[in-house]
């Protein structure tokens, strides 16, 4: 139970994330020239007309998002290994290729569709999959402490084996939610400011149920493989595979076969707004920018295709290693966007006399400090994403004070996007 902290620093911190950050940033784009990803939110919002901090900021996501899209194809690789026996390499090459066709034909809209069913689908596994490996326990009532506590005897204790510094951390998986480019383009797109709490209101509830379900299925997995030792060879030698292997042990193979596609669904879900926002990086930020400022939407959908392609081979290429685990690699993209794009999100959203050196600086220096604390501090057991958002904000509020204040069209443009986000939220309450 004490690797439930990182779930409860997640649900905190998407929490905060809805409330502070999403309203404000649908506004704030919209005012911004209708932004449509972060790079173009935040040259608008700091009047970038060398556009450095575009160029700079799709960096950070093209670096961070090859980590995290290789998170999924080991993730999806793993499932194919194991269902249909293949070899690593071979299940790698076949689920990257289901995702990378289906990301090509469709589109953001498409992906906000398949997200909705992916979703549905990854609930109900999640929460069947607990509850059917309990009453798969023989006298579960009776037998379910004692398996438990022979298997590991401070499995129920919150801080078994933790010290502050260990929970601190995994509470801290939290504040990586307000720099997460493809969840922040979700806000961006929302068809407006009204939809909000309505989105908050489900999205945390289908969050809640989601990680109580994948607790409870580490945890409950504890007794049932002490009790069946012969049937958990698999999960000793690569403990993220045990929804897997119990979703095959207890279930019909037809139900199994479903219950296992929402692993897939998970996976292409995250994956596939992945790929998307650093083709659109790559394809508005980049491409459109500086090479071809008049491009077709034809020509453009065409380049995003290629980079989608183009980013999938590298995310390839770093999950070739078969020992790759998927939560380390989540692990440093999250710390990484986290730290990089997190302060710079909220202070941009609540300062108006943040200034474009200021972001700059708080977007190199998260960026850095994770890196370098990830491969030369690790062993010290602070996540690196702790660091890195604390000495983001301090760089970012420091060169912002010590800088030239904003010109006053930047401050204008601020203030008209605050003063209409308070006046539709004023509106809203006024009609509840």
């Amino acid at each position: 139970m004490s690797e439930s902290w990182i779930a409860i620093g997640l649900i905190i911190g998407a929490w905060l994330n809805w409330y502070l950050v999403a309203g404000r940033l649908r506004v704030h784009t919209e005012v911004q020239n209708n932004a449509l990803t972060l790079p173009d939110y935040f040259s608008s919002r700091f009047s970038d007309p060398k556009k450095v901090l575009r160029v700079i900021s799709a960096v950070v996501i093209l670096v961070f998002f090859a980590i995290y899209c290789a998170s999924g194809m080991v993730a999806s690789a793993r499932l194919f290994e194991s269902i249909f026996g293949l070899s690593y390499h071979s299940a790698l090459w076949i689920s990257a290729i289901a995702t990378i066709s289906y990301v090509c034909i469709g589109g953001f809209l498409a992906i906000s569709w398949t997200d909705t069913f992916q979703a549905g689908l990854m609930i109900f596994a999640l929460l069947l999959t607990p509850i059917m490996a309990y009453l798969g326990i023989d006298n579960n009532q009776q037998q379910f402490a004692v398996l438990l506590e022979s298997a590991r005897p401070h499995a129920t204790q919150m801080l078994s084996g933790l010290s502050s510094v260990a929970v601190f951390s995994s509470l801290a998986w939290g504040l990586g939610y307000f720099g997460q480019p493809h969840i922040l383009v979700r806000f961006m797109a929302a068809d407006s400011l009204k939809v909000i709490p309505a989105a908050r209101r489900i999205g945390m509830a289908w969050m809640i149920l989601c990680l109580a379900g994948t607790v409870a299925t580490g945890f409950i997995a504890i007794a049932y493989f002490q009790q069946h030792p012969e049937l958990g060879a698999t999960v000793l030698q690569n403990p993220e595979t045990v929804f897997m292997e119990l979703t095959k042990i207890l279930f019909n193979p037809w139900v199994a076969g479903i219950i296992l596609a929402a692993i897939l669904a998970a996976v292409m879900s995250t994956l596939s707004c992945q790929l998307l926002v650093c083709s659109t990086t790559l394809t508005e930020d980049l491409y459109k920018a500086f090479l071809r400022k008049n491009a077709s939407q034809s020509e453009l959908v065409w380049v995003g295709r290629s980079m989608v392609i183009a980013v999938s081979v590298l995310a390839i290429v770093i999950a070739s290693n078969p020992e790759s685990k998927v939560l380390g690699l989540v692990a440093y993209a999250w710390a990484g966007f986290g730290a990089a794009f997190g302060p710079l999100v909220i202070l941009s959203l609540f300062w108006r006399r943040m200034t474009l050196n200021g972001a700059l600086a708080g977007m190199v220096v998260g960026a850095v400090t994770v890196i370098l604390w990830k491969t030369t501090l690790d062993d010290l057991g602070i996540y690196e994403i702790v660091p890195g958002f604390i000495l983001s904000s301090l760089s970012i509020i420091l060169v912002s004070l010590i800088d030239r204040k904003p010109d006053a069209q930047t401050v204008a443009r601020f203030d008209q996007a605050d003063q209409m986000y308070n006046t539709q939220m004023a509106e809203m309450k006024k009609t509840k």
